[in-house]
């Protein structure tokens, strides 16, 4: 049952996403399109983190012309920021690190930037001081392996590592060592009362798992799994966890996390690629678009209606993999 929130939201917050060259600057401009379409009311400050050239970065990480003129013609905020710990080698730490260039003190709402928007964020009950994040996601993290440390030995370790109480963070309706009893998010939206305290502690624990992982890590991947490894123990020591109001709203009838377009005309609904072909048919949007292969064959050439028709969407397979390997086979995949 989700927790009941104290207070209302507060008027206005932040959104921040990450956008840079390639994908993540089209799926930005895609994203503030849909949120003008369906939440048209929306008050806050739509800020679009943009990590710098440097030495973590062997080309320029930033977003072309068009794509930035696209944005701030939509009312965003281009924010630079400096990778000093990740960078090209793990772009999954852009998220980390882009906190702290965000308005310190500010409620805050991240989304991957493959995200759309279907309805009114005003809507959302968040309580900010009840931080959480997205529970659509699979048992990804950790793969138990035969003889080694299971689930509690793992996950207790890093809790002891950070001082965090570990039992609390349980959901003791799921079995034991049944993975949805630990504390576990898709890092694909979270949220906070100030971005730097929840930077800050982020990066922290990132870094800590990342140079000197506890021992019951051993054999355990952190790449691409280190911000969600580390994404639970900063929301419970920030005293939020699981049980937020929020869900079912994002990641439901107000935001959709599609992660690629061939995943998007596979299994989400009808309403949501409605709102896809109705924000991308505008002109000024479309030419800008039409300059990224998997949303120009996509969405303006007709590929994801044929996607789509390769799935019953009422029988679709249980596991993600399942998915990706029926579109592959077909010769439909795009990234």
């Amino acid at each position: 049952m989700a927790r009941k929130t104290k207070k209302t939201a507060p008027k206005t917050f932040n959104i921040a996403l990450v956008g840079q060259a390639g994908r993540l600057g089209y799926e930005a401009l895609l994203f503030m399109a849909s949120l003008r379409a369906k939440s048209p009311g929306f008050k806050g400050r739509i800020l679009i983190a943009e990590p710098q050239p440097g030495p973590l970065w062997p080309k320029d990480p930033r977003m072309s012309g068009d794509v930035r003129d696209a944005l701030t013609a939509l009312g965003a905020e281009i924010v630079p920021f400096h990778n000093r710990h990740f960078g090209d080698a793990y772009p999954y730490g852009n998220k980390i690190e882009m906190l702290t260039a965000l308005p310190k003190g500010a409620p805050f709402v991240f989304f991957d930037s493959d995200t759309l928007v279907l309805g009114d964020l005003a809507k959302v009950p968040f309580d900010f001081d009840y931080p959480s994040a997205s529970l659509r996601r699979e048992g990804t993290w950790p793969q138990i392996e035969l003889y080694g440390p299971g689930y509690t030995e793992i996950w207790k370790s890093l809790y002891d590592r950070f001082d965090l109480d570990f039992e609390s963070s349980l959901d003791l309706s799921e079995p034991d060592e049944y993975w949805q009893r630990y504390l576990y998010f898709n890092a694909g939206f979270f949220f906070g009362a100030c971005p730097h305290a929840f930077g800050e502690r982020f990066l922290h624990y990132a870094l800590s798992i990342r140079d000197d992982a506890p021992g019951p890590l051993v054999c355990q991947s952190l790449d691409p799994w280190l911000d969600q490894v580390a994404l639970p123990l900063v929301i419970h020591g920030l005293g939020g966890g699981r049980d937020s109001a929020v869900h079912g709203h994002l990641d439901g009838d107000v935001t959709c996390h599609y992660r690629f377009f061939p995943l998007l005309y596979a299994r989400e609904s009808e309403a949501v690629i409605a709102t896809l072909e109705e924000v991308t048919a505008p002109n000024k949007i479309k030419k800008v678009l039409k300059g990224y292969d998997p949303i120009k064959r996509m969405v303006f050439q007709g590929r994801g209606a044929k996607v789509r028709a390769l799935f019953d969407q009422d029988d679709m397979p249980r596991r993600e993999q399942a998915i990706r390997n029926r579109i592959k086979s077909n010769g439909f995949w795009m990234r």
